[in-house]
Protein backbone atom coordinates (compact mmCIF):
# COMPACT_ATOMS: atom_id res chain seq x y z
CA UNK A 1 0.00 0.00 0.00
CA UNK A 2 2.83 2.41 0.88
CA UNK A 3 4.47 1.62 -2.43
CA UNK A 4 1.24 2.41 -4.29
CA UNK A 5 0.84 5.73 -2.47
CA UNK A 6 4.47 6.66 -3.14
CA UNK A 7 4.14 5.74 -6.82
CA UNK A 8 0.93 7.74 -7.14
CA UNK A 9 2.42 10.79 -5.44
CA UNK A 10 5.54 10.57 -7.58
CA UNK A 11 3.44 10.31 -10.75
CA UNK A 12 1.31 13.31 -9.77
CA UNK A 13 4.42 15.34 -8.94
CA UNK A 14 5.98 14.40 -12.30
CA UNK A 15 2.84 15.42 -14.18
CA UNK A 16 2.63 18.73 -12.31
CA UNK A 17 6.30 19.37 -12.96
CA UNK A 18 5.86 18.60 -16.66
CA UNK A 19 2.82 20.87 -16.83
CA UNK A 20 4.78 23.68 -15.20
CA UNK A 21 7.41 23.36 -17.91
CA UNK A 22 4.80 23.26 -20.63
CA UNK A 23 3.12 26.46 -19.42
CA UNK A 24 6.01 28.81 -18.79
CA UNK A 25 5.50 32.59 -18.45
CA UNK A 26 8.72 33.38 -20.31
CA UNK A 27 7.53 31.33 -23.31
CA UNK A 28 4.19 33.16 -23.21
CA UNK A 29 6.11 36.47 -23.25
CA UNK A 30 8.01 35.29 -26.36
CA UNK A 31 4.67 34.60 -28.01
CA UNK A 32 3.32 38.05 -27.11
CA UNK A 33 6.40 39.71 -28.61
CA UNK A 34 6.09 37.49 -31.69
CA UNK A 35 2.50 38.73 -32.09
CA UNK A 36 3.79 42.32 -31.87
CA UNK A 37 6.18 41.60 -34.76
CA UNK A 38 3.30 40.11 -36.75
CA UNK A 39 1.08 43.13 -36.06
CA UNK A 40 3.80 45.53 -37.24
CA UNK A 41 4.27 43.55 -40.46
CA UNK A 42 0.49 43.48 -41.03
CA UNK A 43 0.58 47.29 -40.74
CA UNK A 44 3.54 47.54 -43.16
CA UNK A 45 5.55 49.23 -40.38
CA UNK A 46 9.21 48.18 -40.53
CA UNK A 47 10.23 50.44 -37.61
CA UNK A 48 7.67 48.87 -35.27
CA UNK A 49 8.66 45.40 -36.52
CA UNK A 50 12.27 46.18 -35.65
CA UNK A 51 11.32 47.41 -32.16
CA UNK A 52 9.11 44.37 -31.55
CA UNK A 53 11.90 42.06 -32.71
CA UNK A 54 14.28 43.70 -30.22
CA UNK A 55 11.72 43.09 -27.46
CA UNK A 56 11.45 39.47 -28.65
CA UNK A 57 15.23 39.06 -28.38
CA UNK A 58 15.21 40.50 -24.84
CA UNK A 59 12.40 38.17 -23.80
CA UNK A 60 14.28 35.21 -25.31
CA UNK A 61 17.20 35.96 -23.00
CA UNK A 62 14.80 35.66 -20.04
CA UNK A 63 13.89 32.05 -20.88
CA UNK A 64 15.60 29.49 -18.64
CA UNK A 65 17.71 26.94 -20.52
CA UNK A 66 15.95 24.24 -18.48
CA UNK A 67 12.70 25.26 -20.19
CA UNK A 68 14.06 25.67 -23.72
CA UNK A 69 17.56 24.73 -24.84
CA UNK A 70 20.16 27.36 -25.61
CA UNK A 71 20.37 26.09 -29.19
CA UNK A 72 16.63 26.55 -29.72
CA UNK A 73 16.76 30.02 -28.19
CA UNK A 74 19.68 30.94 -30.44
CA UNK A 75 17.65 29.95 -33.51
CA UNK A 76 14.75 32.14 -32.35
CA UNK A 77 17.07 35.06 -31.57
CA UNK A 78 18.78 34.76 -34.95
CA UNK A 79 15.47 35.05 -36.82
CA UNK A 80 14.40 38.00 -34.71
CA UNK A 81 17.81 39.68 -35.08
CA UNK A 82 17.45 39.86 -38.84
CA UNK A 83 14.07 41.53 -38.39
CA UNK A 84 15.47 43.92 -35.76
CA UNK A 85 18.52 44.90 -37.86
CA UNK A 86 16.71 45.37 -41.17
CA UNK A 87 14.76 48.42 -42.29
CA UNK A 88 13.45 46.61 -45.37
CA UNK A 89 9.92 45.28 -44.84
CA UNK A 90 10.57 42.60 -47.50
CA UNK A 91 13.65 41.30 -45.66
CA UNK A 92 11.75 41.40 -42.37
CA UNK A 93 8.92 39.38 -43.89
CA UNK A 94 11.34 36.78 -45.26
CA UNK A 95 12.91 36.41 -41.81
CA UNK A 96 9.48 36.31 -40.19
CA UNK A 97 8.76 33.15 -42.19
CA UNK A 98 11.66 31.32 -40.52
CA UNK A 99 10.79 32.74 -37.11
CA UNK A 100 7.19 31.62 -37.61
CA UNK A 101 8.21 28.05 -38.46
CA UNK A 102 10.16 27.88 -35.21
CA UNK A 103 7.37 29.49 -33.18
CA UNK A 104 4.83 27.02 -34.65
CA UNK A 105 7.07 24.16 -33.53
CA UNK A 106 7.30 25.78 -30.10
CA UNK A 107 3.50 26.11 -29.96
CA UNK A 108 3.16 22.36 -30.42
CA UNK A 109 5.26 21.75 -27.30
CA UNK A 110 4.30 24.63 -25.00
CA UNK A 111 1.09 26.33 -24.02
CA UNK A 112 1.67 29.82 -25.40
CA UNK A 113 -1.57 31.41 -24.23
CA UNK A 114 -4.70 30.68 -22.26
CA UNK A 115 -6.77 31.17 -25.42
CA UNK A 116 -6.61 29.29 -28.70
CA UNK A 117 -3.58 29.91 -30.90
CA UNK A 118 -4.35 29.83 -34.61
CA UNK A 119 -1.89 28.62 -37.24
CA UNK A 120 -2.66 30.54 -40.41
CA UNK A 121 -1.34 30.04 -43.93
CA UNK A 122 -0.89 32.26 -46.98
CA UNK A 123 -0.71 30.31 -50.26
CA UNK A 124 0.74 33.32 -52.12
CA UNK A 125 3.74 33.47 -49.78
CA UNK A 126 3.67 29.71 -49.11
CA UNK A 127 4.17 30.60 -45.46
CA UNK A 128 2.43 30.16 -42.12
CA UNK A 129 2.24 32.22 -38.95
CA UNK A 130 0.65 32.20 -35.51
CA UNK A 131 -2.27 34.40 -34.56
CA UNK A 132 -4.28 35.05 -31.41
CA UNK A 133 -7.41 35.64 -33.49
CA UNK A 134 -9.24 33.57 -36.08
CA UNK A 135 -9.60 36.47 -38.54
CA UNK A 136 -6.74 36.40 -41.05
CA UNK A 137 -4.44 39.43 -41.11
CA UNK A 138 -1.56 38.58 -43.40
CA UNK A 139 1.92 39.68 -42.22
CA UNK A 140 3.57 38.65 -45.51
CA UNK A 141 1.63 41.10 -47.68
CA UNK A 142 0.23 43.56 -45.17
CA UNK A 143 -2.39 45.99 -46.40
CA UNK A 144 -1.99 44.96 -50.05
CA UNK A 145 -3.48 41.49 -49.36
CA UNK A 146 -4.63 41.79 -45.76
CA UNK A 147 -7.03 38.85 -45.67
CA UNK A 148 -5.16 36.48 -47.99
CA UNK A 149 -4.89 33.14 -46.25
CA UNK A 150 -6.78 30.72 -44.04
CA UNK A 151 -6.70 29.06 -40.66
CA UNK A 152 -4.66 25.90 -41.06
CA UNK A 153 -5.08 24.58 -37.51
CA UNK A 154 -5.89 25.51 -33.95
CA UNK A 155 -3.73 24.86 -30.89
CA UNK A 156 -5.60 24.88 -27.60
Amino acid sequence: MKKLIFTTLFSVFSILNLSAQKNDASISKLYQNYLNIKTALVSDNSDDASKAANAFIKSASMVDYKVLSEGNLDVLRKGASTIADSRSIETQRESFNGLSKNMIALAKNFKLADDTVFVQYCPMADASWLSAEKAVKNPYYGKSMLTCGSVKSEIK
